[in-house]
């Protein structure tokens, strides 16, 4: 149920964006709208079901030495602002420069995994219609599957990989639950409300990293 909620306020948001970005393109670029949203959901469900980064050293410790990302990476923070919990060593700095370089490459991964499965299929269903229909007349050209994965990967390892750095260890750790402490329920309300803003400007970043890279132009 929790995934559902946040999913129909990711979709949401994400789709406001897209008609703030493209103004009165947006009927003539559905197509690429479609994609991105769809992509975006497959990424953000992806990110909900791996791993997170454990706050344990023993735990960080037992994986790193079943591989080498493991071992690369162990003991590093959730972000790299992260405070040091009661009982633990204080994290090195280049653990804390780990943090996000970790992030970075699974953001990459997922980005490029979510986007080549999205625009697979918004790709497909136009190209189905006109199977089906010889008449119909898409609305612009098929985009480019590789081209846009790889696109997608890097935009996540950099601006999302910054942004939630930040949200996480600066805006929410040590700005609201500092500020908040014990009001649990106005931290999380917060938190969410700032997790919804850094998803609509996510969404507007997306579209110009894509448009300066002369991708996801309408077809006139």
């Amino acid at each position: 149920t929790k995934l559902a909620i946040e999913v129909g306020i990711g979709v949401c948001t994400k789709c406001t964006a897209e008609y703030t970005k493209r103004g009165p393109s947006f009927n003539k670029e559905l197509d690429f709208v479609a994609a991105n949203v769809v992509m975006a959901i497959i990424a953000d469900f992806m990110l909900v079901w791996l791993p997170a980064p454990t706050l344990s050293y023993a735990a960080a410790a037992s994986a790193g030495k079943l591989n080498l990302f493991g071992r690369l990476f162990a003991g590093c923070p959730d972000n790299a602002f992260q405070k040091v919990q009661p009982g633990m060593p204080a994290f090195t700095l280049m653990q804390r420069l780990g943090a996000p370089v970790r992030n970075g490459l699974k953001l990459a991964c997922v980005g490029f995994s979510a986007s080549m499965i999205g625009v697979c299929m918004t790709n497909a269903l136009p190209a189905l219609r006109q199977a089906l229909d010889p008449a119909f007349a898409p609305l612009n050209q098929s985009q480019d599957v590789i081209a846009t994965s790889l696109a997608y990967g890097a935009y996540m390892a950099t601006s999302s990989n910054i942004r939630y750095q930040v949200l996480a260890g600066v805006v929410e750790e040590r700005g609201i639950e500092t500020l908040f402490r014990g009001n649990y329920k106005l931290c999380a309300a917060l938190s969410f409300l700032v997790r919804t803003g850094n998803t609509f400007l996510g969404s507007l970043l997306w579209v110009d990293f894509i448009r300066v890279l002369g991708m996801q132009k309408a077809s006139h």
